[in-house]
């Protein structure tokens, strides 16, 4: 398989039909009937099993990536190297166990070859390989059939569904002591739930992260459905990009608020502002955060919609200052709204230098972050405050901000949650949204 081993199969993925006949077709006969078994043929780099020494594997991916395949293929290659192993094979139930791990499409029955395949009992929930190497069947939701049970190697599949996790696998680990290096391997989508922080924390732990996109074997109308579908969604980053996407405790915003609120597109805008939170070491030029430039529209039902995040890293107040205006002329603003405890009069020069007459409005913040996003919040619980497409980078900050003060986010600082307040708070709560009323007697 000489020829196979310098393309490998993603390496044909790329390439036209008539390039991938021609190669297949020049295969030797031999290699055509061990080409479906040869493992490193067909596994990408993501795929590959981590060097050096490791005790705990965590496969953390997305649908689609490999993870299945990539797990039995570990447990094929331990099982035809080495007779006499005793492999635990755990699942979220008896009845996954055996369609993913055992009778799938990339279970173990399917990817070991005709000369080395094992004997299947589903009665035993035993598997036996013709050297003597036998792999158990076990439920995440039955610790107690672990007890007493010894093994050399372990694959745990889904983990973060599993209904008794800890359980489970404090009693898994207790009985992996045959032979002198045990281990396991874990493949599952990223849930956030205690047993991925505290596999994730671990010593002697391995992560391998990819997505659903490093397949280049699924066919292109799935990735393009899945994208055009979920995007950069919560669910999408979850379940396709197997990104572990973690709330704090105590959290203003909660992901599912969030997700309740998003909208494809807004009506028809009658008014919209640009929010922006200055970074402070920019004034001088000296560096600092991001600069979080949030577009806010009201629209005729009178609900506030998230248009845009512009937010950028900016190194020089000219920079930060123009990606502002740009902003302000995608959206049609007709104002900006910027703090000014940093930098003041600066702040307000340098937009208006760069918006040729764009008015300015600068406020001051004389309360915490999250006592000045409290209000907001009330307005996504109250169904009056939307989000007309994907931010995943601000929705990640709205959740870093937990109730009774603090920042547990990515980055130092809420720069994008921050903007998003200003321009909320002048739409929504400002004095100047009172609008004439007629009152009748």
């Amino acid at each position: 398989m000489a020829r196979i081993a310098k393309l490998r199969a993603r390496d044909l993925a790329r390439e036209d039909r008539d390039i991938y006949v021609e190669v297949v077709e020049a295969m030797p006969p031999a290699d055509v009937m061990i080409a479906p078994y040869d493992w490193y043929f067909w596994e990408s780099d993501e795929q590959g099993m981590p060097v050096g020494a490791w005790r705990v594997w965590l496969i953390m991916a997305g649908r689609g990536f490999g993870k299945t395949r990539t797990g039995a293929e570990w447990v094929r290659a331990l099982a035809e190297s080495c007779p006499d192993l005793r492999i635990a094979l755990v699942g979220a139930s008896i009845a996954e166990v055996r369609a993913v791990m055992v009778e799938g499409e990339s279970g173990l029955l399917a990817i070991c070859p005709p000369w080395h395949k094992p004997h299947w009992e589903p009665s035993l929930g035993r598997l036996t390989w013709p050297n003597g190497t036998q792999a158990f069947v076990y439920s995440g939701s039955h610790p107690d059939a672990l007890r007493g049970s010894q093994h050399h190697y372990a694959w745990c599949d889904e983990i973060a569904k599993w209904a008794k996790p800890d359980e489970t696998w404090n009693q898994l680990q207790l009985g992996l002591r045959l032979g002198k290096t045990p281990q396991t391997v874990v493949t599952t989508t990223p849930r956030t739930v205690p047993v991925m922080k505290r596999l994730l924390s671990l010593a002697g732990h391995a992560v391998t992260r990819g997505a659903t996109f490093d397949n280049p074997h699924l066919p292109p109308a799935y990735v393009e459905a899945m994208i055009a579908d979920f995007g950069r969604t919560r669910l999408g980053r979850q379940e396709l990009e197997g990104e572990l996407i973690e709330t704090p405790e105590g959290a203003l915003w909660s992901r599912m608020l969030i997700e309740a609120r998003r909208v494809p597109w807004p009506p028809s805008l009658r008014r919209v502002v640009v929010g922006v939170d200055p970074p402070a070491g920019t004034i001088s030029g000296n560096g600092g955060d991001a600069c979080g430039i949030i577009a806010v529209g009201v629209g005729e039902d009178g609900r506030a919609y998230v248009l845009e995040d512009a937010s950028i890293a900016a190194k020089t107040p000219e920079t930060w200052a123009n990606a502002v205006r740009d902003c302000c002329a995608r959206v049609g603003a007709d104002r900006v709204v910027a703090e000014a405890n940093n930098g003041g009069q600066m702040v307000q020069s340098v937009l208006r230098a760069a918006q040729s007459g764009m008015p300015v409005k600068l406020v001051h913040a004389s309360r915490g972050k999250v006592a000045r996003a409290e209000p907001v919040m009330a307005l996504y619980e109250n169904g009056r405050a939307f989000h007309a497409g994907v931010f995943p980078e601000l929705e990640d900050e709205m959740c870093g901000l937990v109730v009774g003060g603090g920042y547990q986010g990515p980055g130092r600082s809420p720069d994008r949650a921050d903007a998003l307040v200003w321009a909320m708070t002048e739409l929504m709560l400002g004095a100047e949204r009172a609008e004439p009323r007629v009152r009748v007697l």
